[in-house]
């Protein structure tokens, strides 16, 4: 059995999809459905179990696993509550990490393009301890991602035991479907879409640094189906351990994001550029470009879909549906 933790979100649900379609139905979900129609990013899967994350250590207990896929999280990038954050984001990934060094489980988790913070140290995903305590993630959730880099990779370094496959995997900006869950933390093209459709302006940020155009704040935008492909394949691959970016190495502006979106419905771009919030100017991030050298040098050649046609299949085949769900 698999065992998918965070398996009812965004990336979880498709992976959880992509098992299905690998002919796995022995998966087990770990996750709060909650109230708001999460439910729905399962509803067309085959499920062993549905276990609560407070039910997990005795769910647990006695078990054999194919792998655990470790992505449950509290992933928003403004959380407040450092307990409640180091108790789901750090503390229960140690302790999942035990149980597969116990038990010879490959253990794969998601940590996150943000414990890279304002990108000043770069982009580079070196698992060493010393570069690891460089980063200075600029929130919360960046900072309790790279904590647990931090012991995993400690551990490594001192040759203490591990999972027989451990793979850190850290997610830049990832869009696709299944993320409308997500309410703010959605990508700009799911929040944005119902506008685009309606022949509605479009409001993107006016740059506010020398250089640098309104609209091309860059990111490294990467659809869901390439971030599975790599996860599906560390599974088929269990000699590949470490901690890897999972990006397209091309970072690509909001302008081209939304642009794309207007072309995949044949429309005119119709966007109109806004002053930043004063109290975010000074944290903004305006490029962040994953380095994907490490993750090929490992043996992926799966390769990245092109910014406008992962748009358009995601505004084709999800977004411009009745039924947007996976």
């Amino acid at each position: 059995m698999f065992l998918v933790t965070g398996g009812a979100g965004f990336i979880g649900s498709n992976v959880v999809a992509a098992l299905n379609d690998a002919g796995r139905s022995d998966v087990a979900v770990c996750d709060l459905l909650g109230q708001d129609g999460k439910w729905r990013n399962l509803a067309k899967r085959q499920l062993a179990d549905v276990v609560p994350p407070a039910e997990l250590g005795d769910w647990l207990k006695g078990r054999r696993l194919t792998a655990v896929i470790h992505l449950g999280a509290i992933s928003e990038t403004t959380a407040t509550d450092g307990d409640l954050v180091i108790e789901t984001n750090f503390r229960l990934s140690m302790r999942l990490l035990d149980w597969c060094t116990a038990n010879a489980t490959p253990f794969i988790y998601a940590s996150s393009a943000a414990t890279y913070g304002d990108g000043e140290q770069g982009f580079d995903d070196d698992a060493s301890v010393e570069a690891l305590r460089r980063l200075r993630p600029m929130n919360l959730y960046g900072w309790s991602k790279n904590l647990f880099d931090l012991a995993v990779a400690e551990r490594a370094a001192k040759g203490e035991p591990l999972p027989p496959q451990w793979a850190g995997l850290k997610f830049f900006n990832v869009f696709g479907p299944n993320e409308y869950h997500k309410g703010p933390m959605m990508s700009v093209l799911a929040r944005r879409f119902d506008d685009i459709k309606a022949g509605r302006v479009v409001q993107l940020f006016k740059s506010h640094r020398e250089g640098i155009a309104d609209g091309d704040q860059r990111r490294d935008f990467i659809y869901i189906d390439d971030v599975v492909r790599v996860m599906m394949w560390l599974i088929a691959t269990p000699r590949v351990s470490g901690l890897f970016n999972v990006g397209t190495g091309k970072a690509r502006s909001f302008k081209d994001l939304i642009v794309s979106a207007y072309g995949a419905l044949g429309l005119e771009p119709n966007i109109q550029y806004v002053d930043m919030p004063e109290q975010i100017r000074g944290s903004y991030q305006y490029f962040t470009q994953s380095g994907v050298d490490r993750l090929g040098r490992a043996g992926y050649n799966g390769g990245f879909t092109r910014l406008e046609d992962a748009v358009g299949a995601y505004v084709k085949g999800f977004l411009d549906r009745a039924d947007r769900y996976r």
